[in-house]
């Protein structure tokens, strides 16, 4: 039985909060009568603030992390290690990989992982321009962090296949101290550090 709303202003609130990843219609009420609880301006400034992150957050040029401006400050900071990539699924594992403060390189954000039963291709991912990064003859190592799954091992050889044509390019792969399966996001900042550490040439 459908639930039953004594505004339609709610009910709308409501529908658009259930859109959120892992909000049901339950938490999507509760998260509505709070708002509706909140002063006026709290709720202009949450507002303003998903409006802003979808209006004016960019992606970097060079790595394809987010941020305010066209570089991140990761690629403009010159403390980093510019001879050195770390190839991530997501954003989310960016931050990851920078909480274990072990990491000094770059990155290079692929947008996902091959998976052909999601529909997901190579043309799908930011694997060219990774390509286009090594071929400018700067980078000395590439390290391969992705999920200890079959999708991030068929990603892993795929990426090491594109790269073949620059053997003076090291490719090295996240030690596996992360369980099978496991994606970086959630493995704890000592063990993700240690993998990162302890990373081992890449064997195709």
């Amino acid at each position: 039985m459908d639930q039953q709303y004594p505004s339609k202003l709610l009910e709308k609130a409501v529908s658009a909060f259930a859109t959120l990843p892992g909000v049901g219609r339950r938490t999507a009420l509760r998260l509505a009568l709070f708002t509706l609880r909140q002063d006026e301006q709290q709720v202009d400034s949450f507002v303003d603030a998903i409006a802003r992150l979808k209006k004016d957050v960019k992606y970097c040029k060079v790595c394809h992390n987010i941020s305010d401006t066209d570089v991140c400050p990761i690629c403009s900071d010159p403390h980093r290690d510019h001879h050195t990539v770390c190839v991530v699924e997501n954003i989310q594992d960016v931050m990851a990989v920078e909480n274990t403060m072990q990491y000094h390189g770059l990155y290079h954000v692929l947008g996902g992982i091959i998976s052909p039963m999601d529909g997901i291709g190579p043309s799908d991912l930011a694997i060219g321009s990774l390509v286009e990064r090594v071929a400018k003859g700067d980078i000395n190592e590439v390290i391969l962090a992705l999920g200890s799954t079959m999708e991030g091992d068929t990603t892993n050889f795929y990426i090491s296949r594109q790269l073949a044509p620059y053997p003076n390019v090291k490719l090295t792969v996240i030690a596996r101290g992360i369980s099978v399966g496991n994606e970086l996001e959630y493995t704890d900042e000592v063990t993700l550090g240690r993998s990162i550490l302890n990373r081992q040439p890449f064997n195709k």
